[in-house]
């Protein structure tokens, strides 16, 4: 890969960077200019950082892993050729601009002015947000430019790190690992601070710390559970340490909130149902699936024909829900050639996300860290027994199981009697099975269904672990048509620029698993 051009990637991000002074393997490393102001654009800085972190889980990532696993099915344009595999040639503007030009190198002059204004509230926060945003990045691609990464001119070819190393670090590298940073942002959060984010700074948490530490907290349990197919040990021992202080309520969530206006509306909103309102469908699969189940959620996070609601009785028994109509994944749509929806009636009648996911207008937020995800997380763990992890004090897989589901549907709406109700009419759902397989499918499958928004998340739980056990597409193609994508393709851009991309496999087949899922 000789005599590449000076465009792209994390390339790129180096050049907007490149009025910082680093060392040269240390992205966290700060320019000490006592000439610079940097005090004044914190508070905007943050704002922007936390909702394009929403955008960039809620828009093309967001839209491809729901393809993927099958949440959506994908009828016509961009969404039908996701849906069978056929992923390469696409993600370069999600790579090069939603995140090394956006959330990662914004996070990174974030916590170098941060530290410069001696804000460690604000430098904390940062490196919780950078966290997060290598961690989508590593999970969705594999291995990524990371420790050498957002070092302007002092390194233009920023190296290709592993994902085993982004995740756990290597001293013999000089990569701190992901683990290492959330914990240095969680430290720099119990420091004195001379500027602590408030109000609509911070349309997350609104400057109270203590909750950014229980996100915190959670982004480990999140990270440890990931790789605790390949680190068992270490993934039970981080999880053991970070649950006390993870989030504890749905009110709690870390979650970006969007408005109504044109340019602040939940991307969801704004794809499904203003730019492309017949591309993307409720998948016949999660629909049968829920169905199956009877889960109040469905009506929930769908919409149908008529009536749009559902009720559970005292009884747990539901009230029809209407006409739910889903779209095979992979199906060559019957669907005449794109004209208005409101005179297609093939899709007028199908289902699409419910005001829970998107909002009336585009308000709803995008889910990113939540407590149901952190008693699944549990749950899981208790159930597989992590070596050096113990249950909260009374706990079981079975008491961790039901308290997820029922913080799920809680946060959608269902009244706590009436999850109740839900319970004890539908014990298939509601105990897990005395097998320990079949009960680790019960946890990831209702974990599945409860990640209905956030494809991210339930992608990686399904590339982890297999579950749930989901079928191929119909007409699957894509460069392996017997495999479910395991990874995003590497952009062009970044393969033709970076001379830190040496040895790695541009082609890389889709199919190949990532690190944490081998």
């Amino acid at each position: 890969m000789k005599n590449k051009h000076l465009l792209g990637l994390a390339l790129a991000a180096s050049l907007v960077m490149s009025t910082a002074s680093c060392s040269k393997d240390e992205f966290l490393d700060v320019n000490k200019d006592p000439n610079r102001t940097t005090a004044i654009g914190l508070p905007v800085q943050l704002t922007n950082i936390i909702v394009s972190t929403g955008f960039t889980v809620g828009n093309d990532i967001g839209r491809v892993s729901s393809l993927l696993v099958q949440h959506m099915a994908g009828a016509i344009n961009q969404p039908a050729t996701y849906d069978v595999y056929n992923i390469r040639g696409a993600f370069d503007n999600q790579w090069n601009f939603e995140l090394y030009n956006g959330t990662l190198v914004n996070s990174k002059r974030l916590i170098d002015q941060a530290e410069l204004a001696n804000s460690p509230a604000y430098a904390g926060i940062g490196k919780l947000l950078l966290a997060y945003n290598f961690a989508l990045t590593t999970d969705m691609w594999g291995d990524i430019p990371y420790s050498q990464a957002l070092q302007g001119l002092n390194n233009l070819a920023p190296r290709f790190d592993k994902q085993e190393d982004i995740y756990k670090g290597n001293s013999s590298k000089n990569i701190k690992g992901l683990i290492e940073l959330v914990r240095e942002g969680l430290a720099d959060l119990d420091k004195p601070s001379a500027l602590t984010p408030s109000g609509a700074a911070d349309p997350a948490y609104a400057g109270n710390i203590a909750k950014w530490k229980q996100m915190g907290n959670t982004l480990l349990l999140k990270l440890a559970t990931t790789m605790s197919k390949r680190e068992p040990a270490l993934a039970g021992s981080i999880i053991n340490s970070a649950q006390a202080g993870a989030i504890t309520t749905n009110a709690d969530d870390f979650q970006v909130p969007f408005g109504t206006a044109v340019g602040n509306r939940n991307p969801l909103f704004e794809y499904n149902f203003v730019t492309r309102q017949d591309d993307q469908l409720l998948s016949q699969r999660l629909l049968d699936s829920m169905a199956l189940r009877n889960d109040p959620r469905l009506p929930v996070f769908f919409n149908t024909t008529q009536p749009r609601t559902a009720t559970v009785n005292t009884t747990g028994t539901i009230t029809p829900f209407g006409t739910f109509t889903g779209f095979q994944n992979g199906a060559n749509a019957p669907l005449p050639a794109r004209i208005p929806v409101t005179t297609n009636t093939a899709l007028t009648n199908r289902s699409r996300y419910n005001v829970y996911i998107r909002g009336a207008q585009g308000e709803a937020p995008v889910r990113i860290l939540t407590n149901f995800q952190r008693l699944f997380i549990l749950a899981e763990a208790t159930q597989r027994n992590l070596p050096g992890f113990t249950p909260p004090a009374g706990a079981t897989a079975q008491s961790l199981y039901r308290d997820a589901i029922r913080a799920s549907m809680t946060k959608a709406g269902i009244t706590d009697a009436a999850v109740t109700a839900y319970f004890t009419a539908n014990p298939a759902v509601a105990n897990l099975s005395t097998n320990s397989e079949r009960a680790l499918n019960q946890i990831l499958t209702q974990k599945w269904i409860a990640w209905v928004g956030n494809g991210y998340e339930a992608y990686n739980d399904f590339r982890r672990t297999g579950y749930p056990r989901l079928a191929l597409v119909d007409n699957p193609a894509g460069d392996d048509p017997t495999v479910i994508p395991q990874r995003l393709p590497y952009p062009n851009t970044e393969i033709n620029a970076n001379n830190g991309a040496e040895g790695l496999d541009p082609n890389i087949r889709t199919s190949a698993r990532v690190w944490w899922a081998q």
